[in-house]
């Protein structure tokens, strides 16, 4: 088996059908052995099960506090032999227990540290990239702690903003970019081309 992975989501599903795309094309080699969502109508379940994988919804509401909620996500992913979780539009923060440090990834679709924090998801971003004059934009792939678009980064992938941009216009360029991001990112941490000192990520081994 390749390398495993859990991968966490709380909409459509749109970053899992990429990772999906990139293992059929054979230009990422992971084996994705089970899918978490947040949220029991998300789409994303739909795509999980037609490729086969098991998928489980997991919803806050059910739990008492954040640790317990953060308990019974992990739980699943060490239960699936997981080697990294990989957040894909998931939108709960989830406690990371010390045997996932830097071992939770995420995409978020700004250049971090700007328009990221709490309620700064999906289309809110892209509004206010366009509402701010921003020049530029972009993704960022980083580790996951335990603040929202906090921890370490792992790469960043730059998009022009142009006058004339929309919000929406803005979100596809940017999905773009991160559909080449994300599965670069994830393969060089499956291939063990990745240390963590500090803040700083390396990307080792070419």
């Amino acid at each position: 088996m390749s390398f495993p992975v859990v991968v966490l989501l709380s909409g459509g599903g749109t970053t899992l059908q990429n990772l999906l795309d990139k293992i059929a094309a054979k230009t990422l080699d992971i084996d994705i052995v089970h899918v978490i969502s947040s949220r029991k109508d998300a789409y994303g379940i739909e795509r999980a099960k037609k490729a086969g994988i098991p998928a489980t919804v997991i919803e806050r509401k059910g739990f008492a506090n954040a640790e317990e909620f953060g308990r019974a996500n992990f739980d699943i992913c060490r239960q699936a032999g997981a080697k990294l979780a990989v957040l894909a539009g998931y939108l709960q923060l989830l406690r990371i227990p010390e045997d996932f440090t830097h071992k939770v990834m995420n995409i978020h679709p700004s250049l971090l540290p700007a328009f990221g924090g709490k309620g700064m998801y999906g289309h809110h971003v892209h509004e206010a990239v366009t509402k701010f004059g921003a020049k530029v934009t972009g993704c960022t792939v980083h580790f996951a702690d335990n603040e929202f678009d906090h921890g370490p980064i792992i790469s960043q992938s730059v998009v022009t903003v142009f006058p004339t941009d929309t919000p929406e216009i803005v979100a596809d360029r940017v999905f773009v970019a991160e559909c080449e991001a994300y599965p670069k990112a994830i393969a060089a941490f499956a291939a063990g081309k990745m240390e963590v000192v500090g803040r700083l990520v390396r990307w080792t081994g070419g």
